[in-house]
């Protein structure tokens, strides 16, 4: 085997090698935004910022505008891609195939585009404009075959020519740079380029970028790595990276702030290298990108670097205060806890123990024999426990010796006063371990209970509470010996819940569960709720886990939210708990529930074990700086009709009364993987009171009354509120028919309208008053009518009460001369006896002429006529045939006299009464049916 062969195999070993330690880096945070979530295509050639912290995107599609929360595409003004863009002040600068100009927000907050090479007096040849560069009042548009450079001031146009093609052009140390291939590196002086170097090396390679590194300058080239220009020609930068960077086919590369490089590849993503070559992170697809090819490359204001893809765009967060181990592979799983033992750093998982070196990047190795669900990692005595479904191991220099083959140990703690005993916590109770002889060994199970054991502790008075998810709390009594359980309970106090634990901070034992986190009282021997903690852990943030960690090293105790990781401050429990939140939603940390682990790693790093890797999170990087809200659009619109953009320079807008459907659109630029945003806004007018925290950047209010609006919103970001609040002020008009002059014309026929109904009532009143007075008058005259009536009845009853008495007087009258006549005949009767009618004679001479006297009869006449007038006459109309006779009979019938009564009144037998009575009635002509009596009451 040849030298040569044996030199290259021996680099490509190291090389992969070398590539093998880096698969296990830690990395920055690496958010992806594919062209489904952007919606445009898939290349991005070109990216920038604007003073406002927008980021704009040149794509296949157009200009993509992206504000931090929703992302939008300007298709480009001749529908050809946009190759490069430019943000200066308050321009966006496009080029794209035949042309180039700048981009403006109008008042609407959308982009309206102006062309510059419309005012060029050559035309265009057949180009695309790849680069653009601003420098002072100067705009560079560059294609493969012209530089055209824009006077902002005077908007002239001046062209470089090149007859050989121009790879890209470099703003570098105040002065443009270029490349003319077979030519070399040229600087424009007063608007004409000057020949900086025409050595071979630069005139045949592309020149990707141009760096200044302290006082050289830079000349990078796309597969040859860095060179600069000395007194002794050209000489190429001798860096430990010039072994991977040679290998690689660089496109696009960049100078961050702090003077390290980005290089990004075709085909292998992109190398960050510090200021002095040395690599420090590659990233590539398998590691987070979207996409291995890197066409553009920009670092943001806030040190966030972004990648134009060949599909789709990528944003690493360099300045975010956590590192992510992605085991994209699969080959640690899930890690369940750490620990650093010997200057390592062990990793068990639900597929085993790893390990590797702290504080290097070499890749994790595996501990033979520990396959399988690995539950806790502890340090004591100076030896390294390891709890596993097989049982517990000791571990040492990658090499695990199972000391008790007890399945499912998942808990291991020391006892107080006795440090050759350890207490495992396991699948089906507690057991003891005990150190004999120098070396640990299983001792003894504590029987009498059989409960899995995940978390448990010491209480001062030497009891053990032991939390079981399903079950609760457990208090145990066991003997001196840790042999036996004397007697146990379930302590009520402690509510069950799932995802609940037990700890112990500062010789405080703490119950969390979703109920709130409990304090353990030594007195009463119960869990008291501490309120303070309680909102702390629940208010707002959402439950997740009830396990708090404690980290002896730095006395911290984490616990974790579905919005947040929470962590107390030592020494600070009692009351007036100092607590510190860090935004990480879970969904987006991706930590088992249930199974938190955090590892001190050193100074304010800490590692938290995750489901797919690990996450490293350093204190010291928080960010507090301030951020502002932007409202992006407001649309108005009436139901049903498109939605009509509203100025955002205007304060006091007024819409139209059916204008009244009016939305908005807000954001603020983070672009920090792990910060979430979240709005909050109100409508003063409608809705005085502030809405909840969302992460929704746009609100719609429909059917709005009429009246004057303040739309406020502003944003946070974990536990900083934006520092400014956004703010748009407007009016909704009133109907037409509630306006001003509506209303003028509304008064004017409310006067007329109260003159008419003022006459109307008058009339109606006049009349009213007539028709009372009439009423009145009538009523009146009923009145008097009916006093009248009542004057007549009085009369009439007066009448009738006389005429009573007259028929009673008449009634009186002819019984007496009934009875008179009746005396009369008794004495006529008897005289007739005496025999001497001489003597008696005269006497019934006398009597005769008594009963036959027709003053009795007139007098009754004229008492009859007084008690009933005109009966007489009646009939004597009704009946003229009759003669006084028989009207002396219908007198003495009117009377209701019987026939007896009658006789000696006529003077005449009862027997004559009744055929004087016969013969009436022939002469009255009456039907045999009927009475007569009746018949002469009726008259």
């Amino acid at each position: 085997m040849s030298m040569k062969l044996k030199q290259l195999i021996f680099f490509n070993f190291l090389f992969i090698l070398f590539s093998t330690s880096i698969v296990s880096q830690e990395l920055p945070p690496v958010e992806n935004y594919a062209p489904t979530i952007y919606g445009a295509e898939n290349q991005n050639w070109s990216i920038s910022q604007s003073e406002e912290k927008y980021i704009y995107v040149a794509n296949n599609s157009g200009l993509l505008e992206f504000n931090g929360a929703k992302w939008k595409l300007y298709p480009s003004p001749n529908n050809t891609i946009i190759r490069s863009v430019n943000v200066q002040d308050n321009k966006i600068y496009t080029g794209s195939y035949m042309e180039f100009g700048y981009w403006e927000k109008n008042e609407f907050g959308s982009l309206t585009y102006t062309s510059l090479s419309v005012k060029l007096k050559e035309s265009l040849i057949e180009e695309d404009f790849w680069n653009i560069i601003t420098f002072d009042d100067w705009v560079l548009f560059q294609s493969l075959h012209r530089i055209y450079i824009y006077n902002t001031s005077d908007e002239s146009i001046k062209i470089i020519n090149s007859e050989t093609q121009l790879p890209k052009a470099f703003k570098v140390d105040n002065s443009i740079y270029f490349q003319k291939m077979e030519e070399g590196i040229f600087k424009i002086e007063n608007g004409v380029p000057e020949l900086v170097s025409d050595n071979n090396l630069l005139k045949t390679n592309i020149v990707i970028n141009i760096f200044k590194s302290g006082n050289r300058i830079l000349y990078q080239t796309q597969k040859d790595g860095f060179y600069y220009l000395n007194e002794n020609g050209i000489s190429k930068w001798d860096i430990s990276s010039n072994s991977i960077i040679s290998k690689v086919s660089i496109y696009s590369s960049l100078q961050l702030e702090d003077g390290s490089f980005i290089l990004g590849t075709i085909s292998n993503g992109m190398y960050h290298l510090d200021k002095n070559g040395n690599l420090l992170t590659h990233i590539n697809q398998e590691k987070g990108l979207n996409n291995n090819t890197v066409l553009s490359l920009f670092e943001d204001k806030e040190h966030n670097l972004w990648l134009g893809l060949d599909n789709g765009i990528s944003v690493v967060n360099f300045n975010s205060p956590f590192r992510v181990y992605n085991d994209f592979s699969g080959k640690l799983g899930s890690v369940y806890t750490s620990a650093i033992f010997n200057n390592k750093l062990y990793l068990g998982t639900n597929q085993g123990l790893f390990y590797k070196e702290l504080h290097t990047n070499d890749d994790f190795s595996f501990i033979e024999g520990t396959d399988g669900q690995v539950w806790c990692l502890k340090v004591y005595d100076n030896t390294l426990f390891c709890g596993h479904n097989k049982g517990t191991f000791i571990v040492n220099n990658g090499v695990a010796n199972l000391i008790t083959d007890v399945m499912g140990t998942m808990e291991i703690k020391p006892v107080k006063n006795n440090k050759n005993i350890l207490i495992q916590g396991y699948y089906s109770g507690l057991n003891v371990i005990e150190k004999r002889n120098g070396t640990w060994q299983f001792r003894n199970k504590i029987k009498g209970f059989n409960p899995t054991s995940r978390f448990f502790e010491f209480t001062k008075e030497g009891s053990i509470l032991m939390n079981h998810e399903y079950k609760g709390v457990f208090k145990i009594e066991v003997d001196s010996d840790f042999r036996k359980v004397l007697s146990y309970k379930i302590l009520g106090s402690a509510p069950k819940a799932l995802k609940s634990a037990i700890t112990n901070f500062e010789d405080d034992l703490l119950y969390a569960s979703n109920m709130g986190i409990f304090r353990y009282n030594s007195l009463t021997k119960n869990f008291d709720k501490d309120k303070i903690l309680s909102d702390y852990f629940l208010k707002e943030d959402g439950y997740v886990s009830g396990k708090l960690l404690n980290d002896n090293i730095s006395n911290t105790l984490w616990g974790f939210t579905d919005k947040s990781l929470i962590y107390f401050t030592p020494g600070k429990l009692n009351n007036v708990a100092k607590v510190s939140k860090i935004a990480l939603e879970a969904t987006s940390r991706k930590f088992i529930a249930g199974f938190e682990s955090v590892l001190h790693l050193n100074n304010d790093t800490y590692l938290f074990g995750a489901s797919e890797g690990y996450l490293i999170l350093d204190l010291k990087k928080i960010r507090q700086e301030d951020f502002t809200i932007v409202i992006n659009t407001i649309e108005k619109s009436t139901i049903n009709i498109t939605a009509i953009p509203v100025s955002l320079t205007n304060e006091n807008v007024r819409f139209k009364n059916k204008e009244n459907n009016v939305s908005f659109k807000f954001s603020a630029p983070i672009y920090q993987k792990y910060d979430e945003v979240n709005y909050q806004y109100q409508l003063k007018g409608m809705y005085n009171k502030w809405s909840n925290w969302s992460k929704e950047s746009e609100v719609a209010f429909k059917n709005l009354p009429y009246g004057s609006y303040t739309f406020n919103v502003k944003a946070r970001v974990g536990n900083i509120v934006s520092k400014n609040i956004a703010t748009f002020s407007f009016i909704i008009e009133k109907p037409w028919f509630l306006s001003n002059e509506i209303i003028i014309v509304y008064a004017i026929l409310l006067i007329v309208l109260s003159l008419v109904v003022h006459t109307l009532y008058k009339r109606y009143y006049t009349k009213q008053k007539k028709k009372l007075m009439d009423k009145k008058q009538q009523e009146f005259s009923m009145t008097q009518l009916e006093n009248e009536k009542e004057i007549m009845k009085l009369k009439n009853e007066k009448l009738q009460n006389e005429i009573e008495s007259k028929t009673r007087e008449l009634s009186a009258s002819t019984m007496s001369i009934i009875k008179k006549n009746e005396l009369l005949n008794t004495i006529k009767n008897e005289l007739g006896v005496v025999k001497d009618e001489n003597k008696i004679k005269p006497v019934i001479k006398i009597i005769n002429k008594n009963l036959s006297n027709n003053s009795d009869w007139e007098m009754f006449q004229e008492a009859f006529n007084n008690a009933d007038s005109d009966f007489l006459k009646k009939v004597k109309t009704a009946h003229p045939n009759l003669t006084p006779n028989d009207l002396r009979l219908c007198a003495y019938l009117r009377l209701n006299l019987s026939s007896k009564e009658i006789a000696p009144l006529l003077n005449i037998s009862a027997r004559s009464v009744e055929i004087k009575r016969y013969r009436l009635r022939k002469k009255m002509e009456l039907p045999h049916e009927k009475s007569l009596v009746e018949y002469i009451l009726e008259l």
